[in-house]
């Protein structure tokens, strides 16, 4: 049955007359009685009578306008509940993340939200092909994710709130042969052995570039999606391998330099990607803020 049937039904109760219920719904007689007559053909029994020159409820009436009452508690109360969820700072927000952003963030943002009153995190890490990431926002309220420059934008269903847009650098032994030199170009880069991501990783499409700029493809002799086990063998001297600036850049001491490739700059975008429904919750938005905070001085 329909609430507002219901509700009409016990304003005719209470009220006396279809003249009365119009003028405290601010709507026609006629269209009050459209509404209960609506009603009534989803009944069994009677719900109004005539008396007079007055519609009056029967007994029926009166009985499924008193279970009205109670379902107009019940709905005051869920909607109270639904609020009370939407505007609650402490509320638990379950945040996923490749690797590397993960690396990156998870550690500030717990800091940053650790004080009393803050939102509840749950993380976890979810390192998938970039078309997978979309997906993930029916199990995360938020989804930290990137995908290569030029490539297709996320699906108009999703939500997305831009962090940063990264440089994508070649690392190197800082005894290459190339370590010295300020940037590199495509043809520096042709002959070289290749750490590579796995195939369906969103920094493949950017190695396929490399070797179409080289017009040659590449030696790829690694596939290796954690960029810190990249690293280090790199840092070995074996092999060279492409990698963000900011989220996942060799520690001090490492071993491995990285540098830009003056003559084809590439960039991903790390993203927020979550439901619209989502942010409509106060402690989803505290994340994201906090989010954006952090990924200004990454």
């Amino acid at each position: 049955m329909d609430l507002h049937q219901l509700q009409l039904l016990r304003e005719l109760g209470e009220r006396g007359s279809l003249a009365a219920v119009a003028r405290a719904s601010h709507v026609s007689a006629s269209a009050v009685s459209q509404q209960l007559s609506a009603l009534q053909r989803r009944a069994e029994v009677p719900l109004t009578e005539r008396r007079g020159r007055n519609l009056v409820l029967t007994e029926a009436g009166e009985a499924l306008a008193r279970a009205a009452v109670d379902i107009s508690i019940a709905m005051s109360t869920a909607e109270q509940a639904v609020a009370g969820y939407l505007q609650n700072p402490r509320g638990t927000v379950r945040i996923s993340a490749f690797n590397s952003a993960g690396l990156t963030f998870f550690g500030p943002l717990l800091h940053a939200l650790s004080a009393e009153g803050s939102p509840r995190l749950i993380c976890h890490d979810r390192d998938v092909g970039q078309e997978s990431f979309p997906a993930l926002a029916a199990d995360f309220d938020l989804v930290i994710a990137h995908r290569l420059e030029h490539t297709s934008p996320w699906p108009e269903s999703i939500s997305v709130l831009p962090l940063l847009r990264e440089p994508l650098d070649v690392a190197m032994a800082d005894s290459h042969r190339l370590a010295g030199a300020p940037s590199v170009s495509v043809s520096d880069l042709a002959d070289e052995d290749w750490v590579s991501v796995q195939d369906g990783f969103p920094l493949m499409p950017a190695l396929e570039a490399i070797a179409v700029h080289a017009r040659q493809p590449l030696n790829i002799t690694h596939r290796i999606n954690e960029f810190f086990i990249a690293a280090a063998i790199v840092a070995a001297g074996s092999a060279i391998a492409l990698m963000p600036r900011h989220t996942a850049s060799p520690r001090q001491g490492s071993g491995v330099v990285l540098k830009p490739i003056h003559d084809l700059p590439l960039a991903r975008h790390v993203d927020i990607l979550c439901r619209p429904e989502a942010l409509h919750r106060t402690a989803v938005r505290q994340v994201v803020d906090a989010l954006r905070q952090i990924a200004v001085s990454a």
